[in-house]
């Protein structure tokens, strides 16, 4: 096929050798199959701010590092060139995310280069060697459903303790290979300590799985693997072999809210005077 604009500086740098075929265009970025090194790997080209369908990025990108306070004015005014600066932002997301999830041990395809804002990774393909099927796409068992949704927790646990959301996790976003499921798709992937988001978003990224299984194995609708996860993940106790219940049990202890505002009150009534007699 004939090579599109955006792949043509990989080819001309040899990181890509030919562009054999679209592989799915979506609302962030279009895929393409290509042959890299001597290997069938696949390209993500990302779309542009103004051609993409991915809504309230804010929220996403909330606790994201930039490189220096210039870059960060320049994203906090809308600049051009902060407008720029804040679509590397959102690229390297998945790119760092990707790095860092392979490294904690998290089924994710395997990236190997970043250029021009098109990824080079891993192409998931099924046991004939072709591209993987999402998980949407399948039909399954009850027995399926139970296994491929305690495979997910576990990832989704993994992802945590290595500081990670995925922040859009559904079945559209999972795909199925030889060995079960591969999360992909992680250009909005959160960070769990500095968004102040983090665990309504995980809570959501569990409940779409417990929805989507549930069709299949209807006992999953009643889980609450989510709040089991992020109370662990609060107290310090989240580790990836960690044994899940599925059960949450909200603390029914109601907040002496009396005791503390008298305890606001006397620490105010303390700086009052505390500055008083540093001033006298």
């Amino acid at each position: 096929m004939k090579t599109p604009k955006s792949l043509e500086p990989l080819v001309h740098d040899g990181l890509v050798d030919e562009v054999l075929r679209p592989l799915k265009s979506g609302k962030e970025a279009a895929v393409y199959v290509v042959l890299s090194e001597g290997e069938i790997r696949c390209a993500k080209v990302y779309k542009e701010a103004n051609k993409r369908g991915f809504h309230k990025q804010a929220l996403y990108q909330e606790g994201r590092k930039v490189r220096n306070s210039r870059q960060a004015r320049a994203m906090e005014k809308n600049t051009r060139f902060g407008r720029k600066q804040q679509e590397e932002v959102w690229q390297n997301a998945e790119v760092d995310a990707l790095y860092r999830l392979a490294a904690a041990g998290v089924r994710v395809p395997k990236p190997y280069n970043f250029v021009e804002g098109v990824l080079l990774m891993e192409l998931v393909t099924d046991e004939h060697g072709e591209a993987a099927p999402r998980l949407n796409d399948l039909q399954l068992t009850d027995e399926q459903a139970l296994e491929y949704h305690s495979i997910l927790i576990k990832e989704v646990v993994k992802m945590l303790c290595a500081g990670i959301i995925h922040g859009d996790l559904s079945e559209y976003n999972i795909l199925i290979d030889e060995q079960g499921p591969v999360i992909i798709d992680l250009p909005q992937a959160v960070d769990a300590a500095a968004n102040n988001n983090a665990a309504r978003m995980l809570e959501r990224d569990v409940n779409n799985l417990a929805d989507y299984f549930g069709r299949f194995a209807p006992q999953l609708l009643t889980t609450r693997y989510g709040k089991e996860i992020w109370k662990l993940y609060e107290s310090g106790n989240l580790t990836p072999d960690i044994k899940l219940t599925g059960h949450f049990k909200s603390s029914s202890k109601v907040a002496d809210v009396k005791s503390i505002m008298r305890e606001i009150k006397d620490a105010r009534e303390d700086a009052i005077k505390h500055k008083y007699e540093r001033d006298n």
